[in-house]
């Protein structure tokens, strides 16, 4: 005789736990679930005897959870919100196709929303959802369709497309050249400026390495202002309040606007890369495919841009002359 592939409780005694752990109160969680108090109870009760052990503690005018309790209601609600935003992207599938693509929170605001328009006028009936995040998510786990990845080429999976290189170099506001009481004119004179940092910074970010490529170990900023994402930093640059290290694909609009200025020094040469990577579940949809081509085809056309004088590095009145360096990793 076969046995059950899966020996769960029902679905509904998970549901009435995990509103009963997060709230800690059965009536509360039968009020969310819409059931009585004493429905919620059994349903307890019934899963306790289902896993042989208690899950709350019982007091007088309070409810707490066991160390069991607790275990299954991290189970409990990573696996109902998986399964909830399975069953919404069925559900709107059937109306529209859907398109999740993650990426950084800097290279999505600076980079891929700015021509976003682009896309949806191609693709009108395309519903799509852009989810910013420094952290790397399983595509396939996290019901994702496209992920748009900064990292070493070693580091890219098999079947990523490469987008573009980068460029770094420092870059400020234009206030900070022509105002204050140390108007900023060389290397040196950052002495005089804030720093602008990413937290956890990585050797493509890292003014130590930079500092020290151009001769300048050592150099202490007056301040520095720590960011725990890209945009923020480049926020913080574009208001004055010192100066960043530019990710040239991504400030070139910036500085082609007049918003930024690169006011010295070589481009060093980064050591990642931007590359788009498909789902193995879902990147073989239409939709899908035609937005990898999309923004392929994009980078190519910031490339090309470059070659008519787009900025993604330093201007050539801006840079001190000789060739670029390439970034040293600090790991």
């Amino acid at each position: 005789m076969h046995r059950k592939r899966f020996n769960l409780p029902p679905l509904d005694f998970i549901q009435g736990f995990e509103a009963a752990a997060r709230t800690l109160s059965f009536t509360k969680a039968a009020e969310e679930l819409f059931i009585t108090q004493s429905a919620v109870s059994r349903q307890i009760r019934s899963l306790e005897e289902h896993l042989g052990v208690p899950l709350f503690e019982r007091r007088p005018r309070s409810l707490g959870l066991t160390d069991a309790g607790r275990a299954l209601q991290r189970t409990s609600v990573e696996v109902l919100e998986r399964l909830q935003e399975a069953t919404d992207r069925l559900r709107t599938e059937g109306a529209a196709p859907h398109l999740t693509v993650t990426t950084t929170g800097g290279f999505a605001s600076l980079w891929l929303i700015p021509r976003l328009r682009k896309f949806t006028a191609l693709y009108p009936d395309v519903d799509v959802r852009i989810s910013a995040s420094y952290k790397t998510v399983d595509l396939e786990r996290n019901l994702v369709d496209v992920a748009i990845r900064y990292c070493a080429g070693d580091e890219a999976p098999d079947g990523a497309v490469r987008l573009f290189g980068e460029e770094l170099f420092p870059v400020c506001s234009p206030v900070l050249l022509t105002e204050g009481a140390q108007p900023l004119r060389d290397i040196a004179g950052l002495a005089h400026h804030a720093l602008l940092h990413m937290d956890e910074a990585r050797d493509h970010m890292d003014w130590d390495t930079w500092l020290a490529a151009h001769g300048h170990a050592g150099l202490r900023p007056s301040a520095s202002i720590r960011f725990d994402s890209y945009e923020q930093l480049i926020q913080a640059a574009l208001s004055g309040q010192g100066v960043a290290m530019g990710i040239g694909r991504l400030v070139s609009g910036l500085i082609a606007e007049g918003r930024l200025v690169a006011p010295f020094g070589e481009a060093a040469t980064g050591t990642r890369s931007y590359f788009v990577i498909r789902s193995a579940i879902s990147g073989g949809r239409p939709h899908v495919g035609a937005f990898v081509t999309w923004v392929t085809q994009e980078a190519e056309a910031a490339l090309a841009n470059e070659g008519r004088g787009m900025p993604s590095s330093p201007p050539p009145a801006a840079r001190s002359g000789g060739a670029k360096r390439p970034a040293r990793s600090t790991r």
